[in-house]
């Protein structure tokens, strides 16, 4: 029996025997399994699949396959891959809203953990990881010899600096959803608001909560149970920092990945040349290049045409079409948790009752929506955020559209013929007011009139967490797990709680899915969820999308992450 075998959790015989009995599938014993520590080769193993081909399986082209090794590639002249994507302000890491934001940064900085194409999470600055038999322990061990951009060794001190920004509520990153349930308990600030009640604030629940073992190990020290720590390491958010930099990302700035940021000019591109002292495999191509196209689908289509550009961030169903007659294009397709919701603000009165946004979740048929805005591309939303990939989801009645029954509720909420309301969507990608547009049609069918406010996409992002939009739509994208998509969207007071929700029982509920191992266990907790938020929730879900994106031929190596996350150093570059 190999080391690892022998220091498994305790959890693992059990998991094991539930994979061979038939009461879990392969891909939660893969995604379970390895979470507990253990290696994925060796999850693998026991599953009786091999792992390069199932990660390879994960990421689908529906033309050639594209999996040639990037060794023995002959590289042009110019080794140089020009990616289509949005550049936005990226100083601050910590604070990202968007994985195109990370997309330029991952680049040059690591995660301590990476999750794959095949949803296993694998350690990536960590060597492993080990969670103790009730879940309320992680010890994180890092790689020796990692070395950071300006020669300095990656040590623990830097990764604690890192954790305890992420924390701090100061900050105002969006780690603090995923990891307020087990790290952070509220407090009274001793201050008041305008209304005079207190206000509120977070900090670590203990002052050992993050712990310090020695250089290159870290502990934490958890006030529940969490299943999914190394998933939340790998956060896109969750980059490690230099802490000299004090957090901000820049120009040269020091990293211990593959590339460093020759050039950075917002809105329009982020140049990434190859760092030859990087701590892994020397990348194949010399210079990533990130260019900004804008909000026109047929601007992206023109360069990747002309190939002025090798391929997209992300491609939008009105590029679909065109994407399929290029000859020189592999167009890639994954099934995905990515989605995107209709927020209604209970704290404006038109949200307040939960009537209302039952109504407006009923008035909508889903599966025309789907077909309307996104090509029947994906499957049909049931307004709780959790997505049938999700390994807990709960399968419920689905909710179809009821026309009569949301005007009844329309009206025991006293507003029998309706309301005129505003919500904000953003112009790209296209199938966005597509949606709105199909969903303001079905909500005029009980007598709710919506203007739709279509702004540009770097207008939308200022307001799309702001009180100052009651109604908008927003895109989510994919999650490993539903517990991690509920935690960072609705947990209350957590910076991407966009709809300002606050639900005592469902965040109760929600803690305590966190911490079942079991799925079948979990899976009953978060059918409670999903009710919860067909009942009382925030959001109207039209559909979850299947992504797609098109990359030259020439471009050996990559695969579509369910997530668009691009790992470059992955990548090469034929002649």
């Amino acid at each position: 029996m190999s080391d690892e075998l022998k220091r498994i959790h305790p959890y693992l015989p059990t998991l094991l025997t539930q994979l061979r009995k038939g009461k879990v599938d392969r891909r939660e014993f893969l995604r379970t399994s390895t979470l507990l520590g253990l290696s994925a080769t060796a999850a693998y193993g026991l599953a009786g699949c091999d792992e390069k081909k199932e990660q390879q399986a994960s990421s689908e082209s529906t033309t050639a396959a594209t999996t040639t090794t990037t060794q023995t590639a002959t590289a042009p002249a110019e080794n140089v891959v020009r990616v289509g994507m949005r550049v936005p302000a990226l100083d601050n890491p910590a604070t990202f809203s968007w994985v195109y934001d990370s997309n330029v940064v991952r680049q040059s900085n690591d995660y301590l953990t990476r999750t794959g194409y095949d949803n296993v999470t694998r350690p990536w600055l960590l060597e492993k990881w080990e969670a103790s038999a009730d879940l309320k322990t992680w010890t994180l061990i890092l790689k020796k010899g990692v070395k950071w951009s300006n020669g300095d060794e990656l040590k623990a001190d830097d990764v604690i600096w890192n954790l305890k920004r992420w924390l701090d509520e100061s900050v105002g990153s969006s780690v603090v959803g995923l990891m307020k349930g087990y790290m952070l308990v509220d407090y009274d600030t001793g201050q008041k608001d305008d209304a005079g009640n207190a206000k509120m604030g977070t900090k670590l629940w203990e002052d050992n909560a993050i712990e310090k073992v020695d250089d290159y190990t870290i502990r934490l020290n958890c006030k529940e149970a969490q299943l999914a720590v190394p998933e939340h390491l790998f956060h896109y958010p969750a980059l490690i920092l230099h802490p000299s930099e004090n957090g901000k990302w820049g120009v040269n700035s020091i990293g211990t990945g593959a590339y460093n940021c020759t050039e950075l000019e917002v809105g329009k591109k982020a140049v990434m040349k190859r760092r030859d002292s990087y701590w892994g495999n020397k990348a194949a191509v010399e210079s990533i290049e990130f260019i900004d196209l804008g909000d026109d689908p047929a601007a992206s289509v023109s360069a990747l045409a002309s190939k002025q550009i090798h391929g997209l961030y992300e491609a939008s169903t009105s590029q679909y079409a065109a994407l399929q007659k290029m000859d020189h294009i592999n167009l890639y397709t994954v099934s995905t948790g990515q989605t995107a919701v209709a927020r209604m603000q209970p704290i404006h009165d038109t949200w307040k009752d939960p009537k209302v946004r039952k109504a407006m979740r009923m008035a909508i048929d889903t599966e025309k929506v789907l077909q309307v805005a996104h090509l029947g591309l994906g499957s049909a939303g049931e307004h709780h955020h959790v997505c049938p990939i999700h390994p807990e989801y709960a399968k419920l009645e689905f909710m179809k559209q009821d026309i009569e029954g949301a005007k009844k509720l329309l009206a025991d909420a006293g507003k029998p013929t309706g309301f005129e309301t505003e919500i904000f969507c953003k112009k790209d990608p296209d199938w966005e007011p597509q949606a709105v547009q199909a969903m303001a049609e079905m909500w005029r069918q009980i007598g709710v009139n919506v203007k739709i406010n279509v702004l540009p996409s770097a207008q939308y992002w200022e307001i799309w967490n702001k009180e100052t939009a009651p109604f908008a739509f927003t895109t989510w994208t994919h999650r490993p797990l539903g517990v991690m998509v509920l935690g960072l969207a609705y947990r209350t007071n957590v910076p991407w709680n966009e709809s300002f929700y606050a639900n005592p029982d469902f965040d109760a509920t929600l803690t305590k899915a966190e911490g079942i191992l079991d799925v079948e266990e979990r899976r009953k907790v978060m059918a409670d969820l999903e009710k919860i938020m067909q009942e009382d929730g925030p959001i109207v879900q039209p559909l979850w999308r299947a992504v797609f994106t098109g990359f030259d031929k020439r471009v050996k190596g990559f695969q579509i992450h369910p997530t668009y996350y691009l790992f470059a150093e992955e990548w090469s570059l034929t002649a």
